[in-house]
């Protein structure tokens, strides 16, 4: 019998001329160069989503460290019962 064309697994013509990527070392300064295709409409946009990821890790650390009624970590552990002890 003889291996169908498509199992044989070789590559075809297209295939091996493939385009070579006309940047494919990006340098810092080529990256930055990059922002400029994005889309006017889209700087809005992530300008608020940028704000709004910072303003909560900003609300969530100074929550962690001014509220003093937070517990982090359990207290009081020696005053605990054995028989109400956790096994994993």
């Amino acid at each position: 019998m003889y291996a169908t064309r498509a199992l044989r697994m070789v590559p075809t013509k297209r295939m091996m001329r493939l385009p070579k990527e006309n940047q494919s070392a990006h340098t810092v300064s080529q990256r930055l160069r990059k922002l400029r295709q994005i889309p006017a409409e889209l700087i809005p946009l992530g300008v608020v989503v940028g704000f709004a990821v910072i303003a909560a890790g900003y609300s969530s650390f100074r929550k962690f460290f001014v509220d003093k009624n937070l517990r982090l970590a359990r207290q009081n552990r020696k005053d605990e019962p054995a028989e109400h002890e956790e096994h994993h």
